[in-house]
């Protein structure tokens, strides 16, 4: 398996499992419809555990734009993979999503609120405020950036810049799940924390070509905040960790 294939697969299980968890909580007639924010936060940080697991030890498991480049500017992350890696994150991410469709459909379908079916493929905020909403993704990007610098700094410096394997792999599966799941928990109800431009621009594309009944718009209108404000955050991780 080489670097593109494991974000590929990675990024795929990610999103599978992460929406797959929201799917089952807030979808019509599903065996965890209303079991709450404490599953679907528990969900994602199992989602990267196993994202983790399997794409660490081949490219460090990134499985997030934001990640890459926040490596990339602490200088961690040769910038000529930084496309490559995002280009095989998206792709899987977007493939992610169409499973959770394709899993999910009987019940995509007899729902009948578009905003819940929405909510199964990306991010949205509680409150609509452009900015607040930036700030509340910098913020929770920030601290999964920052964190993960701090724990694996030598780890990330000893491995070089040509070091395709620098990435959440080199933290472990265990400690990078926990970090999500407390995000989720602390900082996740204000835009549902997207924190990964992938994990919303994918499935975002997904919900507006796969067919559903009633589906609704994609709310474009919000999409660039879960995009643009991840990688700001990690940027600024980047820039403090290499400060200190």
């Amino acid at each position: 398996m080489n670097e593109f294939i494991a974000e590929f697969i990675g990024t795929m299980l990610l999103i599978l499992l992460g929406n797959g968890v929201v799917a089952n909580v807030v979808l019509n007639n599903t065996k965890g419809n209303n079991s709450g924010w404490i599953v679907i936060t528990m969900g994602w940080g199992l989602a990267v555990f196993t994202a983790v697991a399997v794409a660490g030890p081949i490219s460090g498991a990134h499985i997030n734009p934001a990640v890459t480049v926040g490596l990339a500017v602490a200088g961690m992350f040769a910038w000529s993979k930084v496309g490559l890696f995002i280009v095989a994150q998206m792709a899987g991410a977007a493939f992610g999503a169409f499973l959770v469709w394709l899993m999910y459909r009987d019940h995509f379908n007899s729902t009948e609120d578009g905003g819940a079916k929405l909510a199964c493929f990306s991010t949205g905020p509680a409150i609509r405020n452009f900015g607040s909403n930036a700030i509340s993704e910098i913020i929770g990007t920030f601290v999964l950036m920052f964190v993960i610098f701090y724990l694996a700094g030598p780890s990330f410096e000893a491995s070089g810049v040509e070091g395709a394997k620098v990435g959440l792999g080199t933290l472990g599966a265990l400690p990078v799940a926990l970090l999500v799941v407390a995000i989720g928990l602390s900082l996740g109800g204000t835009t549902g924390y997207a924190i990964n431009p992938a994990r919303d621009l994918g499935p975002r594309i997904m919900h507006a070509i796969l067919p559903m009944n009633n589906k609704g718009g994609s709310d474009w209108g919000y999409s660039l905040v879960p995009v643009i404000a991840p990688i700001v955050g990690a940027a600024v991780a980047a820039f403090l960790f290499m400060s200190l």
